[in-house]
């Protein structure tokens, strides 16, 4: 079944990466000269979606700026001959039917799924984190995704190990394994401790769902963080159908993480031709 509806939430606060986040969204935060949200956007279009719902809160206006058209920007590039960047921002334009809603309380990332209810219909839908960009040497990750789904017919997760330490970071899942790559899920934790991990395969910011999540969601009490947490909705979810993860071929690269947003730009410097030889001789000559 093809997917044609995709949800991206983007309402938090990105307090990781005050103070920069107090006037700008953090999914407008960029990895080289393209914002975050965009590289998550054409992952959806890459993979078929269509329409795509950006759930959004206040004083992330900016978002719909940058994907709407701005008429005197492109008049002015076409007068002044600058005819590459014109059709840069061309393509941004005619990514996608984007909507946007906006999420008048902040109630977690099961709070921010549930404004989608309307949007998804009764359609399989897929969720890609806005802050989280992922990359692939096959098809693009929530493609991947979406093939598990066609062959399973049940809701699909991508997941990624970790190392122990970093287990209490993630939702967690304990599953069996059915070979290359795909798990049937047992049970989510939500961020538990190294103890308490059942395994090192993590959620990693994709996810195809059936419509009946909303069920869940709707039914799903505040809890930790006094937020609606998705997993616990996945975890109920879980009880009435099956339900998979799979390890995608590719990496994740979380923007909302300092430490990781510094790694992810020298990465895709390196990948730029006409950056790659210049930072690979700036890395030289530091002091390491």
């Amino acid at each position: 079944m093809r997917i044609r509806k995709a949800v991206i939430p983007a309402a938090g606060f990105g307090t990781r990466f005050l103070p920069f986040t107090k006037a700008v969204p953090k999914e407008l935060v960029p990895l080289i000269d393209k914002p975050t949200l965009q590289y998550v956007v054409e992952e959806a279009a890459e993979s078929g979606i269509t329409d795509i719902l950006i759930v959004t809160s206040v004083g992330k206006d900016a978002i719909q700026n940058h994907f709407n058209p701005n008429f005197e920007l492109e008049t002015r590039l076409r007068e002044t001959g600058k005819l590459e960047l014109l059709s840069e921002l061309e393509k941004i334009n005619k990514l996608a039917d984007i909507h946007y809603i906006h999420q008048q309380e902040l109630n977690g990332l099961g709070g921010a799924i549930l404004q989608a209810k309307s949007f998804v219909g009764d359609e399989p839908f897929a969720v890609l984190l806005g802050d989280t960009v992922t990359t692939s040497d096959a098809a693009p990750v929530i493609s991947q995704l979406v093939s598990v789904f066609d062959e399973k017919d049940s809701p699909v997760v991508a997941l990624e190990r970790v190392p122990m330490e970093k287990v209490s970071r993630y939702g967690v899942i304990d599953g069996d394994d059915n070979g290359n790559g795909l798990h049937r899920v047992r049970k989510f934790v939500e961020k538990p401790s190294i103890e308490e991990a059942p395994s090192n395969l993590v959620i990693a910011s994709r996810y195809v769902f059936t419509p009946d999540l909303f069920e869940f969601l709707e039914n799903t009490k505040k809890g930790k963080g006094n937020e609606i947490q998705l997993t616990d909705a996945m975890s109920a979810m879980l009880n009435a159908r099956a339900m998979y993860g799979f390890e995608f071929n590719g990496a994740r690269h979380d923007i909302g993480n300092k430490l990781e947003f510094v790694k992810s730009t020298i990465l895709f410097a390196l990948r730029r031709d006409g950056l790659k030889q210049q930072i690979t001789e700036f890395i030289k000559t530091l002091p390491l």
